[in-house]
Parts: structure tokens; sequence; C-alpha cells
């Protein structure tokens, strides 16, 4: 009988110092709004050398944020990938904008300038205020040759991180942090438990820009305002001081708040990002060198990784020809599960779900590379916990899954 442990394609990783950390806010007198967060978003903003972070409840929510905080809505459009979380194309639709994909480059799946620019030129009545690119499995996107078109425009940049904490790239033989916003207004990240750091659920915003930073830290507390006296008949009492009690809502917003016990595990699990990098580059390195010894025949490839990137590895993603193997890629991944191996698809592509069909008029066949990627797409398990044994049994195991004979790899 196999007793081998399952093995999911992520999984959170938590210490006890990050359980004490936890307790100790619990003991606190802050659950909610109290010093904790501010705290995170310090940590968090010296870790990615940004000016200003602001942390909410999801990376869902830092995305709807940063929306808000352009002032997006009717009439504008934005620009993102089709390979990507539904949350990506969803946020401009929160706020009323259209939705435009651009094609991907299938040996990353990460969008394609290219493509971008050929939309770009072709909108002439220049209703499109920003691009979203998503740096899909913690690889960095092209964000120079993407802010070379996006400038001259006035276009805004958002990059979508949640996949990329720590990763950098260089440009101009300078190297740059994700999230330091050399080439972007607004960089968001999340923080679910499979993500490098975690705080459960959570999300956040980095900016050089104090105007939108405030406007987010209003938008994620219902819209409210402590300092502003825009009501002076309410703010003021008759001596002229402002009222203790006093706040106002200018505009609308969401209770979108990272809690306290939230943050003081992200400020713990930020100790450890950069061993958590370090591993997942190891883990990494490994499946390269296995699967090349593997499927010397090509059949299984990793993502190419583009020049000048460093890359963070939420996910290890390979393309897989399943119909050259003439094997589906559902039976592939029920025979890892039934011998313990979990993988996922990351993802079904945007413009293929029912409701952008119906919203954007696509269907198969309008993102060619994009579909094409997803046809061979396939995660294999990527956490810091992974031995080198269990990269081997997954390489293995997936050979076998694949009907490949069986053989043996290399441990070193």
């Amino acid at each position: 009988m196999d007793t081998s442990p399952f093995l999911p394609y992520g999984r959170q990783q938590i210490s006890e110092d990050d359980i004490r950390a936890v307790s100790d806010v619990l003991r606190s007198d802050w659950l909610t709004q109290g010093p904790a967060v501010p705290a995170f978003e310090d940590a968090l903003a010296d870790r990615l050398g940004a000016d200003e972070v602001v942390a909410c409840s999801s990376g869902t929510a830092a995305l709807h944020l940063a929306m808000l905080s352009l002032g997006l809505g009717p009439g504008d459009a934005v620009v993102t990938s089709p390979i990507t979380f539904v949350a990506s194309a969803n946020c401009a639709r929160y706020v009323g904008a259209e939705v435009i994909f651009a094609d991907v480059d299938p040996s990353t799946g990460l969008i394609d300038p290219e493509s971008v620019a050929f939309i770009l030129d072709g909108d002439r009545e220049r209703k499109i205020k920003a691009i979203i690119p998503v740096h899909l499995a913690g690889q960095p996107a092209d964000l120079a040759a993407l802010a070379d078109l996006a400038q001259p425009r006035n276009i805004c940049m958002i990059e979508d991180a949640c996949h990329a904490l720590g990763a950098e790239y260089t440009d101009d033989n300078l190297n740059h942090k994700i999230g330091g916003n050399l080439h972007c207004d607004l960089s968001v990240f999340s923080f679910h438990p499979v993500k490098h750091v975690s705080t459960g659920e959570g999300g956040a915003v980095s900016t050089a820009h104090p105007e939108l930073a405030e406007r987010m830290r209003r938008f994620r507390n219902h819209g409210l305002s402590r300092e502003s006296t825009l009501n002076e008949d309410l703010a003021l009492s008759p001596e002229g001081q402002r009222n203790p009690w006093y706040y106002e809502m200018d505009e609308p917003g969401y209770n979108y708040r990272l809690t306290d016990i939230q943050a003081a595990l992200g400020i713990q699990q930020l100790k450890q990002l950069s061993l958590s990098l370090e591993r997942r580059r190891e883990i990494a390195a490994r499946y390269r060198s296995l699967i090349k010894e593997m499927f010397a025949d090509g059949a299984v490839t990793p993502l190419t990784v583009r020049p000048g990137v460093f890359h963070a590895y939420h996910l290890f993603v390979v393309r897989i020809d399943f119909d050259r193997l003439g094997v589906s890629r559902a039976t592939v991944m029920n025979r890892l599960r039934s011998r313990g191996i979990g993988t996922q698809v990351h993802y079904i592509p945007v413009h293929l779900q029912p409701y952008y069909r119906r919203l954007c008029g696509t269907a198969p066949g309008s993102f060619p590379q994009a579909e094409l990627y997803y046809q061979q797409a396939l995660s294999l398990p990527m956490y810091p916990g992974l031995t080198v044994s269990d990269v081997t049994r997954v390489v293995e195991e997936l050979a076998g899954a694949l009907e490949r004979k069986p053989q043996s790899v290399s441990v070193r």
C-alpha cells in the first residue's frame, strides 16, 4: 500500500513564529483597525521599495481599489490578458469600464506587447485608459515594452503582481523590484494561502502617487474620512474645534479593510520571503533538469523564462502536447491524483467565460495563442516544503500518467 503523502499543487507554510504573532494580536486590544495594519504596510513598502502601500481584504479588492483610485468608469476601457484569474478583468467591470483582451506569448503565458500595440493603434477614440499586465506564475511581463506603449498615450499601468511578490527584472542594465512602481502607476498583490506571503485572505496595492493611496484608503473604509470638513456645521463645535466623533463620506466606498490578525501574520511571513523565493527557485531548477532528462523529445516543456527576470515561481507550469501523446489532460490529472499528486490548470481563458462571451462577443479562436497555451498548460506542485524526492516523484508519476515507459531519474 502506497503511504506517500498527497502533494497538492500549492499550500501555505505556517511556522510557530506565525502562530505566536497571531496569538499576540488576539491577546491585544486591537483585532482590527489597530497598529498592525500600518506596520504591515510599512514592512511591505520597505520590501518592495515602494513609496506607498495600501493593504486590503483580498487581491480582488486591491484590483477594485486600483480602478476606483484612477476614477475609471463607463466610457473607459482597460486592456488585460485572457490568461489570468477572472478578477483581473472583472475589476474593470466593477466600475463600468469595458474590457479588451490582448493575446499572449504561448511559451510564457504572458501578455504580448505586440498584441497590445495593435489594440492601442486601433483605439481611435482614445477610450483605453489602463493596461493590466499579469505576471503569470511569478514571472514579470515585459513592463518596459508595455510602458513604452502606454506612457506616450497617457495610459495608466496597473501590474497584477498577485503571483509575483519578490520577483525582479532588469531594464537598461538596472535591476528593479516588482511593486517598486518604475514602469507602473499601481502594483497589486494577493496574500491568499498559496501565495508567497499569506494573511489568510488579503491584498495590497503599492504606488508612488500619494493622492492615489489616499483615495484607496478612503475607498477601503466605506469612503469615510475623519480629516475633511466639508460639512462645517456638523464638523465643528461652537468654539470652532473639530468634533471628536465627526466623520464624513464624500463618495461611497467599501469594507475592504485588512484586520490586525491578518496583518500580524503577514508581517511575520514577510520575514521568510527571501527563503521562500530561494527554495522555490531550487525546486524549479530541479524540475527543469528532471523534465529535460525524462522528456528529451520535448513532449513536456516548462514555460520559457524571459531573459533578465528573477522569477518568483508562485506556480510551476509545464506545457504538454496532449494531442501528440494521445491522452487527455483530464485523464492525466485524474491519474496523478490517484497517485497522490495534485495539479491544476491556470487558467481557463477569461474571454471564453460565458459572461465575456456575451459582453465582448468572443468565442473559441478569438485569441489563438492564449487558447494554445490553455490547451497545453498544467501546474505541478510548487511550494517551499517540497523535497528533492517529492519533485522526483512528481516527474516520475507524470511520466507514468502520460503512459511513458517509467524510468528512474537521478535524485542528486
